[in-house]
């Protein structure tokens, strides 16, 4: 009998064992399931910004699931996950251009850690309607002037659209490039060519100049300013650019960044301008040719314009309100981490050319880096006079109308331009109304 009872005080120790093993067994397999998804854009930037996240996600046996997308496609299939309530992804990708878009359908970021030291000037697409941030940023943006060191001293950079017209001339004739400036014209890339002039001829899309308050944009009945002398002179501009002074290439009116890009890391053209987040790229041996000798300086200015101006903006990441409380926490845990990543953030800007988004860095940087005193002096010490797009849910109808204005104007005769801008500013004016 006693031998019984011990038998069945073996068996309930052993039984009992097995359970709270097989609990354990469950608690841990659960703890490794924890799984954050995210959204985004292949690029080096949100790659460099996802290492930093991974490297939070496997110290906190998390695992971080990276979901590629292109370009092309990102904004309509994020978009159409956004409006369904699907918890497709834990965080995505976000760009000021669909800013005001997706702001229903994002959570509040006010309290992730880390947002008390990011830049608040680029965060104007990001609020809700009830004043609640939507983003948390992973570099900023910005438009950058470039130039080949090994081609011109700083004091030689061109200033003004008439400097750099001629010195992209005495360049070309001393056989030293193909062409002097190549940059981004087509749809979506309308920054690299026609808009940074406009900005620096004090000009912009709508009335009045430089507005980004949508209910004044509504007051003024988003009466279009394209067909005014400071917005036809830069459509001029780059007429004779192309045509004329053939500083440009003929077919640019074709080019997105892409094309532009190439161009200059051949060796082929003197300046560009494109986002800071190339700079990487430009010095990126397997692909360049031209590393080491690239510099960075403020705008030209047109003739309406007395100094430089600028654009800063961000890219960033946001967590959709269809996600599960529990991974919305966990979310805003990892992001808090990439902002508080110092030494991955310099990485980031070491690697791509992406200004961190902790401003506490900055300065060390400035100090410490050549380079990006350079990008501070040409971009973040200008003083923007607006902001590089316009957060009302038609702007991407704009720009579209906005394009198509601007190539047909390239395309055809340089005295049609001004009626051809005539043309199209009502088809602008639909586009914003949503006519």
């Amino acid at each position: 009998m006693p031998e019984l009872k011990r038998f069945i005080r073996l068996c309930v120790a052993t039984a009992v064992g097995l359970a709270v093993s097989a609990g354990l067994v469950c608690t841990q397999a659960q703890a490794q399931e924890r799984e954050l998804k995210v959204g985004y854009m292949k690029n080096p930037i949100q790659d460099a910004s996802l290492d930093m996240m991974d490297k939070w996600a496997k110290a906190h046996g998390v695992k971080l699931t990276r979901v590629p997308m292109a370009y092309s496609v990102f904004m309509e299939k994020v978009t159409a996950t956004l409006t369904s309530g699907t918890d497709q992804f834990d965080v995505i990708w976000h760009n000021d251009d669909w800013g005001q878009l997706w702001k229903k359908w994002l959570e509040a970021t006010d309290d992730v850690k880390g947002m008390e030291n990011a830049d608040r000037w680029p965060l104007l697409a990001f609020w809700n309607d009830d004043k609640k941030l939507t983003v948390v940023p992973m570099a900023h943006t910005v438009g950058t002037f470039f130039y080949r060191t090994d081609l011109l001293k700083p004091e030689e950079v061109p200033t003004t659209f008439e400097q750099l017209i001629s010195v992209s001339q005495r360049l070309q004739k001393e056989g030293k490039v193909k062409w002097g400036y190549v940059g981004g014209m087509t749809m979506n890339n309308t920054w690299f060519s026609l808009w940074w002039t406009m900005w620096a001829n004090n000009c912009d899309i709508l009335k009045p100049l430089f507005e980004r308050d949508n209910d004044k944009l509504t007051a003024a009945k988003f009466e279009p300013a394209v067909s005014e002398p400071c917005h036809r002179e830069i459509v001029e501009f780059w007429w004779d650019a192309i045509n004329t002074h053939k500083i440009s290439p003929p077919g640019m009116t074709a080019y997105g960044r892409n094309e532009a890009n190439a161009i200059f890391m051949a060796g082929e053209a003197a300046f560009t301008l494109v986002d800071s987040t190339h700079f990487g790229e430009f010095n990126d041996p397997k692909r360049s040719k031209i590393v080491g000798k690239v510099g960075m300086a403020p705008f030209p200015v047109g003739p309406r314009a007395q100094k430089p101006t600028s654009w800063n903006e961000v890219w960033g990441w946001a967590i959709p309100k269809g996600v599960p409380a529990e991974r919305k926490q966990l979310a805003k845990e990892m992001l808090s981490a990439m902002m508080g990543d110092e030494a991955g953030q310099i990485e980031m800007w070491k690697k791509t050319g992406g200004p961190p988004p902790n401003l506490k860095l900055w300065p060390k940087l400035a100090a410490e880096d050549k380079d990006f005193a350079a990008l501070k002096h040409a971009v973040f010490d200008q003083t923007p006079i607006t902001h590089s797009a316009y957060y009302f849910a038609e702007w991407p109808a704009v720009h579209k109308a906005y394009s198509d204005m601007a190539i047909a104007a390239l395309s055809g005769k340089r005295e049609d331009i001004p009626k051809v801008l005539a043309e199209h500013a009502d088809k602008i004016r639909r586009a914003a109304t949503g006519n």
